[in-house]
């Protein structure tokens, strides 16, 4: 070792004395804190790992337990430099790597102390020092380095040395071993890089990648950026959502998400065997953090070898046996045994990544083509349709995912279970049950939580819902969807200012969340006309300008524009259907029947009624219908369509708590049966605050209420009634411009008039009155809005 002193800050290092000093103050170090801090300062500016630590203090075949030895000297040094782990002056920590010395130094000459300066550094003692007790290295001597006399190398000392090791080491209780692998924790997240394919076969691409995301994924212990998150962090570096994961791209992604470990594979033809190689590389410094190999004697074993590989990467990366023997079902089980399906498969999760939900739809068509019984291309085409508003489609293909579950991993199985509960059956309570069972097998997947968060909301449980959605973007800090799911709970609660903070969030991290239907809903209730076209204008010719063209139809009605509603919505109508969302354009003419219905156009409802028909049967659009049947006084016909939900939906918890219960109540009231209609809507009260449909659309929000006021109303029951449409204008968030938001104006005015409060009843009735003050003129509930005021006068 090169003798002479080194100055670093108020410190001076004594190389050949082995002495530490401030000013004229030796500090107390002992021999091997003090031999690392010489090697770090030696090492200036550079990393010293943890391996070079070891070889050079204790050799290289040791079997004692060096991390702890190793982290007893960085703690003494800190100690004796005043240093801080957290903000570093000296020691700066390179997390699962090693330490760098990070002050500047100096070389100086020294005259401190007796002796030559320069002296040789005395030789290592043969035996430990005398207050050394082996057997007392769990309590007293617990900080303590074994002394360096352990490992000496005379002959003389030899078996002496082996001896003296193998006392402190039974004592002390330590683990016989050899240097520890670096692990991921619970808490790390990994993110995938595209596998390099040398053996020019193009059906590698994209599918090997794939193919490892599904094995990981099975892992309770492990995390993956999804493939959604990927693109997203993508466009905020500046990038095509599509760019292709190159080391230097996936690191990068790796870093800015705050994940880990990054997972890169390469496969390569070796005559006539494949070879596979999986390395998980450190993020932050760039080294390998563990690897593994496998290889197959053909084509048709190279899935086989994934997995193999996969497995083996997965202890490498910290993951118990335990839980690596029970999630580890094989991969073309688990997805197909078809090359070809995995890479439509793939070209379908890119796509949904991007947010091109049409074009990922006919890449899961195609891997179901090439393989009937890939269930995983079932559900994820499903999960497709159902983001662009096909429920009836998504409810088809989640069916046949549903049937061939036994062969997927336990993670794939419970998500399809609650999925089908979700859409098929609509059993929310068992999609409660399965969620939590999931949350509880993989704390880290998010997609039981955002079924929670989904069932809450459903269920008028926001606070829950909200929870949820908070948990998931803890974890997920850059989801677009959580932080669309966390504006709408806010709104729903009329809690406008977290609202729209949530949105300058998401705004300000670089979130493309598609919020303008959402912050068209907050400009609505702040009655901002300017804002509420600024958010129509902008998704104008953009996918969704549907919805938005839906929300302004809905705008126009509620201030009594009917035809300028009705041409709103067939343009949504048509725009839904250039974007081949049927079911969604059948909604809009549903709507537009109800909302002819409730302002007394029986007529035109019919005629909206039958464009409908010819377009869609799902559970929202049918229930649209019966409910505008009801009010156009189509009894018949209502009846038939409230049969068919109730029979066609025997465990949906929104159709029996819901649905068919304001149904009901309505053919009740069309046979002046108030008292019956009240009885039906007795089991709606639990959930009748909740989102009952599927998509971001509001429209069936607060019915019962609706419907309950006016039972009230015909068995002359002001008091009561008055409670009932209070519900509906108290709840501004929920309602927003749905058609009784106004009317229930109207229904207020009706039950103070009943209970003889003339003053609140002329002020109800100006109120909705000046909603509609420049409304369509031809309107009959205008008419008898008018007539009634005009006998309070």
């Amino acid at each position: 070792m090169p003798n002479g002193v080194v100055k670093f800050a108020e410190f001076e290092l004594d190389r050949g004395r082995y002495e530490l000093r401030r000013g004229d103050n030796v500090l107390k170090l002992e021999k091997i804190p003090m031999e690392l801090l010489v090697l770090l300062v030696e090492n200036n500016g550079q990393l010293v790992t943890r391996d070079e630590i070891v070889e050079r203090i204790w050799g290289r075949d040791v079997f004692l337990d060096t991390e702890h030895g190793i982290n007893t000297a960085i703690r003494k040094i800190r100690q004796a430099l005043g240093d801080d782990p957290e903000q570093p002056r000296f020691l700066q920590t390179v997390t699962g790597k090693g330490y760098r010395f990070i002050a500047a130094t100096a070389a100086i000459s020294s005259v401190h102390g007796n002796g030559s300066q320069g002296a040789p550094r005395p030789e290592l003692a043969d035996t430990p020092p005398a207050d050394f007790r082996p057997e007392r290295l769990d309590g007293a001597n617990a900080d303590r380095e074994i002394p360096a006399a352990a490992i000496a190398t005379k002959p003389t000392v030899v078996v002496a040395a082996v001896i003296t090791l193998v006392a402190v080491a039974i004592a002390g209780g330590l683990i016989w071993r050899t240097r520890p692998a670096k692990h991921l924790t619970d808490k790390d997240t990994i993110v995938l890089g595209e596998f390099a394919n040398s053996t020019g076969d193009a059906v590698f691409d994209g599918t090997l990648r794939e193919g490892l995301a599904v094995e990981l994924q099975q892992s309770p212990f492990l995390s993956l950026l999804s493939d959604q998150e990927v693109h997203e962090s993508l466009q905020m570096m500046g990038k095509p959502a599509n760019a292709q994961l190159i080391p230097e791209v996936t690191r990068e992604v790796c870093i800015r998400t705050g994940s880990v470990v990054a997972v890169e594979g390469s496969i390569a033809l070796i005559g006539t065997r494949y070879n596979l190689i999986l390395k998980a590389i450190d993020c932050a410094s760039g080294d390998l953090f563990a690897s593994s190999e496998a290889q197959a004697s053909d084509k048709s074993h190279v899935l086989d070898a994934l997995g193999n590989a996969a497995s083996a990467i997965r202890k490498k990366l910290g993951e118990s046996l335990g839980s690596l023997q029970r999630y580890n079902t094989p991969l073309r089980q688990m997805t197909t045994p078809s090359l070809e399906a995995l890479q439509a498969f793939n070209l379908g999760s890119s796509a949904r990544g991007s947010g091109d939900d049409l074009a990922a739809v006919q890449f899961f068509e195609r891997a179901t083509q090439l393989d009937p019984n890939f269930a995983m291309a079932y559900d994820a085409m499903g999960d497709a349709h159902g983001d662009i508003g096909e429920t009836v489609l998504s409810a088809e293909e989640i069916a046949k995912a549903y049937g061939l579950r036994a062969e997927v991993g336990e993670r794939e199985k419970l998500l399809i279970e609650a999925e089908f509960h979700n859409l098929n059956t609509g059993d929310l309570v068992k999609v409660r049950r399965i969620c939590e069972v999931g949350v509880r097998t993989y704390p880290r997947e998010t997609g039981f939580r955002i079924d929670l968060g989904s069932v809450s909301y459903s269920l008028g449980q926001y606070e829950g819902g909200i929870g949820e959605n908070r948990e998931i973007l803890r974890v997920r800090p850059n989801s677009s969807y959580v932080y669309r799911q966390l504006l709408l709970g806010h709104l729903a609660l009329n809690q406008i200012e977290d609202a729209e903070a949530i949105a300058r969030e998401a705004h300000a991290k670089g979130v493309d969340a598609n919020l303008e239907a959402l912050l068209y809903g907050i400009a609505f209730y702040r009655d901002d006309d300017a804002e509420m076209a600024r958010q129509a204008a902008r998704a104008m010719g953009m996918p969704g300008e549907d919805l938005l063209l839906a929300m302004e139809a809905d705008t126009s009605a509620f201030h009594g524009h009917l035809g300028k509603a009705r041409q709103l919505s067939r343009r949504a109508a048509d725009s839904a259907e250039r974007a081949s969302e049927k079911e969604t354009a059948a909604g809009y003419f549903a709507v537009a029947a109800l909302r002819e219905a409730l302002f007394g156009n029986a007529a035109s409802a019919r005629q909206e009624i039958a464009a409908t028909k010819l377009r869609s049967s799902g559970r929202d659009v049918e229930y649209g219908l019966a409910l505008a049947l009801a009010y156009a006084g189509e009894e018949g016909q209502a009846r038939a369509l409230s049969e068919d939900l109730d029979m066609r939906f025997p465990e949906d918890t929104i159709v029996h708590f819901n649905y068919v219960p304001v149904l009901r109540a309505k053919l009740a009231l069309l046979h002046s049966n108030p008292q019956e209609a009240l009885d039906n809507l007795a089991v709606a009260t639990p959930y009748e605050f909740g989102l009952p449909s599927f998509s971001f659309y509001n429209w069936p929000n607060l019915y019962p209420a609706y419907v309950r006021g006016e039972a009230y109303l015909a068995a002359n029951r002001g008091k009561e009634a008055a409670a009932e449409f209070q519900k509906i204008l108290t709840h501004r968030g929920l309602v927003l411009n749905e058609p009784i938001g106004a009317l229930a104006h109207l229904g207020m005015a009706r039950a103070y008039a009943l209970d003889g409060d003339t003053a609140n009843s002329r002020a109800a009735y100006q109120d909705f009155l000046a909603l509609w003050r420049d409304g369509d003129p031809n309107l009959p509930v205008l008419w008898q809005a008018k007539a009634e005021y005009a006998k309070l006068q």
